[in-house]
């Protein structure tokens, strides 16, 4: 994956849909990222923030994640299914059980995901930031009442 490499407003290559704009759903919502390698949680800490969302926390473990899932606000989440050698599934109840919409990322397809989330949503690597952002927004959109 290589967020960075996605097409950008800036250059003109992106669709309309992945342009910030007045009213977007998803400007101002605080995100979670959970995501193993580092330069992929870095692009999409850059890339998610340039579309006005708002870092409320990474984590590159499970342990960590966990942590951050019941500790801190936030209003959506990306989640990696594979963590090193961990899978995402306790994360993943945690953020279910508070209620708030979350998306994961992963390489595997839907084959690879947690038993319990079969027809959740997800971006498969390598993705690009208009996947990221539309998937996010229709994960919200069920929510828009808070």
């Amino acid at each position: 994956m290589s967020v960075s490499d996605a097409p950008h407003p800036h250059t003109g290559g992106a669709s309309s849909d992945a342009t910030q704009r007045p009213g977007d759903p998803l400007l101002g919502r605080r995100v979670l990222i959970v995501e193993d390698d580092p330069f992929i949680t870095l692009a999409l800490e850059e890339t998610l923030s340039e579309f006005g969302l708002v870092i409320a926390g990474t984590a590159r473990t499970v342990p960590q994640a966990v942590r951050l899932a019941q500790t801190i606000a936030f209003d959506l989440a990306l989640l990696d299914v594979n963590i090193g050698d961990d899978r995402i599934d306790p994360v993943a109840d945690i953020i279910f059980a508070r209620k708030i919409p979350f998306v994961f990322t992963t390489g595997c397809g839907r084959a690879g995901l947690p038993e319990a989330y079969p027809e959740q949503a997800i971006v498969e690597k390598p993705f690009y930031v208009e996947e990221i952002l539309r998937t996010l927004r229709e994960e919200l959109a069920p929510f828009k009442s808070d």
